[in-house]
C-alpha cells in the first residue's frame, strides 16, 4: 500500500489481516513479547531496554530494538517483539483470545486509560498518516472533533478499556506474564527496569540500569528527538511531526494523571466514572487513592497482580 493512500473497506480488511499474519510470525520467532496499547509508553521502554543492551554489549548509540536487529549483532541479546496487538484478531478470527501469546513470555505494559486516550488524540491530530488513520479505524484527517468528544467516542476511551479488559481476562492462560505499569516506571524506573531485565534472564548492574534510565529521561529524549538522532539509525518513529508544535513530538508530556489538566470537573467525573464502572478493577485504575506522589501529582494505587475476571465495555 502506498504511503498516505487511504484504502477501501476490502483493502483495509486485507491489510489488517496481512499485518496480523506478520505479527503472528514475528511472535513465533521472538524470545519475548512486549504488548501495550498505543501511547502507553512503548517507545520510552524501548529506548531504556535498547540503551541497556548498548551499554552491556558495546553497541552503537541510538539503535532501537526492532525485533531481531540487536540479536543479529550479538546472539546473547534476546529477540524482542514490541507489539500493540492491533491486528492479531484480524488474522486469527478468534476475537479477544490471546492464544498466540499463551506460550510466549510476555510483558504487558499498561497506562491509565484516560492518559492513553488523550495521548492518542494528539498523535492522531499531529502525527498520523492518512493510511495509518484508516488502519487504526480512527476519524479521517480533517474531522472536526474536540478532545473530550474524541476521548469518549468508541475509538477513544472505550477501545482502550476493552483492550485492557481482554488482557486481564486472559492473564491466567499466559504461561509467563509480567505486568508493568507506566505509572510505576515513572515513580521508580530503576526498580521497574531491573525487575523487567531480571525477569528476562539478564543480570544487570546498578550502573547499567541507571545509565539506561538516565539516557531515556524525558528531558534527554526531548532533545534527542528534536535533533533527529534516532532517525540516523532507522528509527523514524522518534521524530517530531512539526518542530514548532510541541504536541507533535513523540515525546510530548509523560505526565501521570495529566488528563485532569484538559477537562473541567464535570468531564473529569464522567471520564473517571466510565473507567470505574467498566474497567477491570484489578488493573488498579478504577479509583485514585492517597499514595506516593510524582512531582506533586497524585499517584495511582495499584495491585501487583491482575485477577482473572474482567468487565466488558
Amino acid at each position: 500500500m502506498a504511503a498516505g493512500t487511504v484504502p477501501s473497506g476490502t483493502l483495509l480488511s486485507l491489510e489488517r489481516w496481512a499485518r496480523g499474519r506478520e505479527d503472528c510470525r514475528l511472535l513465533r520467532e521472538s524470545d519475548y513479547a512486549i504488548v501495550s496499547y498505543p501511547k502507553s509508553g512503548r517507545t520510552w521502554l524501548n529506548v531504556i531496554l535498547s540503551k541497556y543492551f548498548q551499554l552491556r554489549y558495546d553497541l552503537p548509540d541510538y539503535l532501537l530494538i526492532r525485533h531481531g536487529n540487536l540479536h543479529r549483532r550479538n546472539p546473547s541479546i534476546p529477540t524482542i517483539l514490541f507489539t500493540h496487538d492491533s491486528y492479531t484478531r484480524d488474522y486469527t478470527r478468534a476475537g479477544g483470545s490471546k492464544a498466540p501469546f499463551y506460550a510466549k513470555p510476555t510483558v504487558l505494559l499498561i497506562r491509565h486509560p484516560a492518559d492513553t486516550a488523550i495521548s492518542l488524540y494528539f498523535h492522531w491530530l499531529h502525527r498520523m498518516q492518512p493510511c495509518k488513520t484508516a488502519l487504526s479505524r480512527l476519524p479521517s484527517h480533517g474531522t472536526d472533533i474536540g478532545l473530550f468528544h474524541f476521548v469518549m467516542q468508541e475509538f477513544g476511551l472505550p477501545r482502550v478499556v476493552r483492550f485492557l479488559n481482554e488482557w486481564a481476562e486472559e492473564t491466567s492462560r499466559i504461561e509467563r506474564l509480567l505486568l508493568v505499569r507506566y505509572e510505576d516506571m515513572r515513580a521508580n524506573p530503576d526498580a521497574e527496569v531491573g525487575r523487567m531485565l531480571r525477569w528476562m534472564g539478564q543480570d544487570p548492574s546498578d550502573a547499567e540500569i541507571a545509565g539506561a534510565v538516565e539516557f531515556a529521561s524525558f528531558e534527554n529524549l526531548k532533545q534527542l528527538e528534536a535533533r533527529d538522532l534516532f532517525r540516523a539509525n532507522g528509527s523514524k518513529g522518534l521524530s517530531p511531526g512539526d518542530r514548532s508544535n510541541p504536541d507533535s513530538f513523540k515525546v510530548r508530556r509523560a505526565k501521570v494523571n495529566g488528563y485532569r489538566d484538559y477537562f473541567d470537573p464535570r468531564q473529569v467525573r464522567e471520564i473517571e466514572g466510565y473507567i470505574r464502572d467498566r474497567l477491570d478493577p484489578s488493573l488498579g485504575y478504577s479509583e485514585t487513592a492517597s499514595g506516593p506522589s510524582l512531582g506533586g501529582e497524585p499517584f495511582i494505587a495499584m495491585a501487583r497482580q491482575p485477577s482473572r475476571a474482567s468487565r466488558q465495555v
